[in-house]
């Protein structure tokens, strides 16, 4: 199971530690963060220990409200399932009895000036990317109008070299020869790159380049959600599929189907103008509009004035 340190949430959203900061190798495995509301009145039947815990102003003001034995008692039982790290949001201040007991049971107490809605957005998105479920495949990942499009097939096919002239169009490079899918949701893949191969591209006969130092930060982004699947195949003799509106393939990773599209190479085919005119229309369709449906309105159209 993935895990991420305390330690890295503190670097990432530069937050100051109050308490147990011998600890931040505490790991983290769950992506959401958690609000102790029903815990601090007992109730535990469904209590996420292993998250992060978020205490923001409702939470710090009923236990400030509480009398020394209720205090205890109330952050004693939710202190004693040790969970990864408290948060202490909007800057929070008069936490001394907070602090000793995190400081007695070695748990981080953390604070941000972020309010609790803030924070728990940013964190849980955070955190969702860190933790998803990963794959790693061949090939390469590219935002094309603001769309993302993985583009795949067999070594040497000319994927990199596609690329750059996507992104000598003015489209961004996500990841080259490498790309990582991510799974964020039951229905969302985000693709990145590995770190190593970050804002490179690799061409055949001219070599590595780094992308952003040749056409600046706009050809280089660091993820986006899959929506193409774009296989390069080699031309083969009456296969291309002439039909108005064909038929959607898709291809599955880990579990998420994503629509696939199949372009044969020939010399003279403008293969960056198909991955473009790809991208447009199936953002138009998500849209609702199908160039084939109007197509045949027209066509019944004409017919019916005969």
């Amino acid at each position: 199971m993935k895990s991420i340190s305390v330690k890295q949430l503190v670097q990432e959203f530069k937050l100051e530690v109050l308490a147990g900061g011998d600890e931040l190798d505490r790991t983290i495995k769950k992506a959401r963060t958690h609000r102790p509301g029903l815990e601090f009145i007992g109730y535990f039947d469904f209590f996420p220990m292993e998250r992060v815990q978020i205490l923001g102003k409702k939470e710090i003001n009923f236990l400030k409200q509480q009398n020394i034995e209720e205090r205890k008692e109330r952050i004693d039982h939710v202190v004693s399932y040790h969970p990864p790290c408290f948060i202490v949001t909007s800057n929070q201040e008069g936490l001394t009895y907070l602090t000793k007991f995190c400081q007695e049971e070695n748990i981080p107490l953390l604070r941000t000036a972020d309010t609790a809605v803030d924070f728990i957005a940013k964190v849980d998105n955070y955190l969702t990317r860190k933790l998803a479920t990963e794959i790693a495949v061949h090939g390469v990942c590219l935002n094309v109008f603001g769309i993302g499009v993985l583009i795949r097939g067999e070594s040497g096919v000319g994927k990199s070299e596609l690329a750059h002239t996507l992104i000598g169009r003015g489209h961004r490079l996500v990841s080259d020869d490498i790309v990582i899918l991510k799974k964020v949701s039951h229905k969302t893949i985000l693709g990145t790159h590995n770190d190593i191969n970050r804002e490179f591209l690799a061409l055949r006969s001219v070599g590595l380049l780094n992308v952003v130092r040749m056409y600046g930060r706009k050809a280089f982004q660091d993820e986006s959600r899959i929506s193409l699947d774009i296989e390069l195949t080699k031309w083969e003799k009456d296969a291309l599929n002439n039909d108005l509106e064909p038929k959607t393939d898709y291809e599955e990773y880990m579990g998420v189907q994503v629509p696939r599209i199949e372009i044969q190479l020939q010399p003279g085919r403008d293969v960056a103008g198909l991955v473009e005119a790809a991208a447009n229309n199936w953002y138009l369709q998500q849209q609702g509009y199908k160039a084939s449906t109007e197509f045949m309105e027209r066509v019944q159209w004409e017919e019916g004035d005969d």
